[in-house]
């Protein structure tokens, strides 16, 4: 695809676009000579969200008479730390900004597309030289979003695609994305749901000028000499990620910690322990050197990049090897420059300094690149990816040397260095070690930690035997007394050969007992660039938090469909999100709920009436509403179908009556479940042929999805007959239309009398009987939906589970009319059905 930026100058504007599109078929405005903006005092900018073959969002701003746009996959979001892709597309006319409808199938663009947000930009500094250079700041004033953005463009002159990089400005305006997710928050469109400007709804203060300029704020530095040592700041063992706080994120890299001293041009590469390694790597300091910087102090670490990820067993094998063109020297942090020391300043200028320090880089310097989104969706990412963890550090936090809590490595695997106290032999002979007796210290005592029996080759065998044999001594080195047998096994028991705890080795393993001993240990590699006696249990690997929503659930990271990985808070979260629209179908309703306290694969049981486990918010209703039965329960809030939600409620089936006239049904529900072998055509050519009957009886019907295999078709009354004359009619109905098209349908319960037929369901139209309501999920394998739709998207249903938990509300935000939104109002009379069907 030729990018916009390569278009050809002397070609109409709006050329692009109008090739791309076939007007006498698409809805969306044809191309029409651009005018300036000059008279306007502020340009228009609109975000539309557009479900086309995936969904995402189209960023538009007006400037020089049309709509430069972006194509943003994720959508805009408040948190400065999340930078989203958005691919420079074609120009599009100003009238665009207020395009809503449905692009036809086989039209460019094909899909739905709704205004999402709406507003005035303004550009900080000239945007059109911003778009040459391509870096453009500018404000919002949006009806969602406000404050400082911007985009800047990441890819080459010679991409096939126009990428850039949308991010929000530090500012008033922002926050975490954990604490306010502006895409999920409001989803809909501000062209049915108004919301008027976010400014005048929630006026925020204006920060200082410094913390919206873009410039690196560098004022907590000190006049200083070079300081002639320097003790690395060391980060803390996270046991769960941060749920709060500004962190920056990196990759946390399999090396070897490495400082840089640079002293008029003079570089030393120096150890965390404070050892000189300067004549091992003279490439590295050769490109140190090459920076431009006078005196500085650098901090980084040294790997070796194997198979896209770093790879510790690669460093050594570099190293031992003087294979040195190999290994990398990330740089993550600048604690002096040229006089001044930096320590003071926050950690964010620290690095934006050195990344400008950075930006022509030797071969084998490169800078530590952070990553700006939610701690948990990049611990699993590093996770996948099958790196070691991360590094998260407070972004305004100041340089510590020693351990801090400002600085935290999150570890997707248990790993850590260990003492080497001992050896055995490969099969009892001299000369290749086949385990390594390990231990750690504790209050100054070192203490046995197991053994570790893999991880090494022949080579590296012979390479620690070599080490070790020249360390020997008589007896174990250990301060504490250690039952051989249970710790190392019985064939390594008497075969133990100690040394000086001189070494130090990397270790993975699978746990810790309960005495404190690693289990399924795989050996790494030595660390020679760190003493023993530093060496002490760390502690397990990192725990990633499930996000929380701004209301509390208990348990949210329970699995509820282990299908769809769909948990508790997936399901609260989505009744949360269609409350407003469910609560019509729920309200002074009884109901059964059925729970799932062990998900839909465990037991599932119903619950109808106010029973020992209490659900707050709930309507429990007098016994007397119905004699000689427990009291009935009706959900009517949005807190009571949050509490079911919490209580592990998955579907709410209703009656078809109110408790305001509970012995009068004021519905009839014809439930088309298909039988073995029926296709899905079938079922929808079924639903045609109910409400064709229907119709023919003077009746109108509303259709929706069961969130199962088959629909529910609808039809309202007015509340005056009882349920035995209701039920009656819906039997006379079925049974009719299984004589009429006996091929098509079945009006007999069980499953062998619904072979490739569909059964219509009357039994559900009795006294307590009930059926799924609308937007209710279901508990089954993927949690489909009960969807509402309108007899007009029939033909294009693919399934009656067709919207799930985890896709219903963004298909919703899609649906600016309610397809039943006649439905409350409409009060029909069976009287002349049923004379009709007599």
């Amino acid at each position: 695809m030729a990018s916009p930026r390569d278009r050809d100058p002397a070609a109409p504007p709006l050329s692009r676009y109008g090739k791309k599109r076939d007007f006498r078929i698409t809805p969306e405005p044809a191309p029409s000579p651009p005018g300036g903006t000059a008279d306007r005092e502020h340009p228009c900018f609109v975000v539309q969200k557009h479900w086309a073959s995936r969904l995402h969002y189209d960023f538009r701003l007006e400037l020089d008479g049309v709509l430069l746009s972006w194509a943003v996959p994720k959508g805009p979001c408040y948190d400065p730390k999340e930078k989203r892709m958005a691919i420079h597309v074609e120009d599009h006319p100003v009238e665009y900004g207020g395009f809503e409808g449905t692009i036809p199938p086989k039209q460019y663009g094909a899909g739905t597309v709704i205004v999402w947000d709406r507003g005035t930009w303004e550009p900080v500094g000239n945007p059109q030289e911003g778009m040459a250079a391509g870096k453009l700041v500018f404000r919002l004033h949006g009806e969602k979003l406000a404050g400082l953005w911007e985009l800047v463009r990441i890819s080459k002159p010679d991409d096939k695609q126009d990428q850039w990089m949308l991010f929000k400005k530090r500012d008033a305006w922002a926050q975490p994305l954990a604490q306010y997710d502006v895409i999920k928050a409001l989803p809909d469109s501000v062209t049915t749901k108004p919301l008027g400007l976010i400014e005048e709804r929630e006026p925020k203060e204006a920060r200082s000028a410094h913390n919206e300029a873009s410039g690196i704020d560098l004022s907590a530095a000190v006049s200083a000499p070079l300081p002639a040592r320097l003790e690395p700041q060391l980060a803390t063992l996270a046991a769960s990620l941060p749920t709060s706080g500004d962190w920056i994120a990196e990759a946390k890299l399999d090396g070897y910690r490495m400082l840089a001293r640079i002293a008029k041009g003079h570089v030393r590469l120096i150890t965390r322990g404070g050892h000189d390694w300067t004549a091992r790597f003279p490439t590295l300091a050769a490109e140190i050197e090459a920076l431009p910087v006078t005196s500085a102090w650098l901090d980084g670490e040294i790997t070796v990049i194997k198979n896209g990820i770093p790879s510790f067993a690669a460093l050594q094998d570099a190293i031992d090897g003087n294979a040195n063109q190999h290994i990398v020297y990330f740089l993550f942090d600048l604690i002096y420059l040229d006089g001044k020391d930096l320590r003071k300043v926050p950690l964010w200028a620290r690095r934006a300094r050195l990344a400008q320090l950075l930006e022509k880089p030797g071969e084998h310097i490169r800078f530590s690149q952070d990553f700006e989104a939610p701690p948990a969706q990049l611990f699993e990412a590093a996770s996948g990816l099958g790196l070691e963890g991360l590094m998260l550090k407070r972004r305004d936090a100041p340089y510590e040397s020693g351990r801090t809590q400002t600085w935290l490595k999150a570890k997707s695997r248990l790993r850590q260095e260990l003492v080497i106290c001992g050896f055995t032999a490969r099969g009892g002979k001299d000369g290749e070690v086949g385990s390594l007796l390990l231990g750690y210290y504790t209050d100054g005592k070192l203490r046995d930690a197991g053994s570790v029996g893999t991880g090494w080759d022949a080579r590296t065998a012979h390479d620690l035997w070599a080490r070790l044999s020249p360390l020997e001594v008589d007896a174990a080195p250990f301060d504490m007394a250690v039952d051989r047998r249970r710790r190392w096994g019985r064939r390594s028991a008497g075969s133990e050969r100690w040394v000086r705890p001189e070494l130090v080795a990397e270790v993975e393993f699978a746990d810790w007992t309960a005495d404190g001993v690693i289990r399924q240990a795989s050996f790494r590699g030595l660390r020679i660039d760190k003493p023993p006696g530093g060496v002490v249990r760390e502690g397990g690997r990192t725990q990633a938090p499930s996000s929380q929503p701004k209301l509390k659930i208990t348990h949210p990271e329970r699995i509820v469909d282990p299908s769809a990985g769909i948990t508790k808070a997936d399901l609260v979260r989505y009744y949360a999100s269609i409350a407003e629209r469910m609560l019509p179908h729920l309200k002074a309703r009884p109901l059964a709920m059925v729970r799932a306290p062990e998900g839909i694969a465990g037991q599932l049981f119903f619950q109808k009436h106010a029973e020992r486990t209490s659900m707050p918010g709930l309507t429990a209703h007098d016994r007397a509403l119905w004699p000689n039965h427990p009291p009935l329960l009706t959900v009517d809030t949005v807190d009571a179908l949050l509490s079911a939600a919490q209580m592990n409620t998955i579907e709410f089936h209703t009656w078809n009556s109110t408790v305001r006239q509970l012995d009068k049904p004021d519905r009839v529900i014809f439930d088309l479940d298909p039988g073995e072998g029926v296709k899905w055509g079938h079922v929808q050519e079924a639903a045609l042929l109910v409400q064709t009957l229907l119709s023919e009886l003077g009746l109108q019907a509303w259709l929706k999805t069961s969130g199962g295999k088959g629909l529910h078709v609808v039809v309202p009354l007015a509340p005056r007959l009882g349920y035995e004359p209701v039920k009656a009619f819906s039997e006379a109905f079925v049974r009719h239309l299984a004589k009429s098209i006996p091929e098509r349908f079945s009006a007999t319960s069980g499953a062998s009398n619904r072979v490739g037929k569909v059964y219509v369901d009357y039994l559900r139209n009795g006294k307590a009987q009930t059926t799924a309501a609308a937007f209710s999920a279901r508990a089954r394998p993927g949690m489909g939906v009960s969807m509402p739709v309108s007899w007009e998207q029939l033909a294009a249903l693919k399934s009656g589970a067709q919207w799930t938990v985890q896709t219903a509300r963004e298909y919703l935000s899609f649906q600016p009319l309610d397809p039943w939104a006649d439905y409350g109002s409409t009060r029909q009379s069976l009287a002349s059905a049923i004379k009709r069907l007599e």
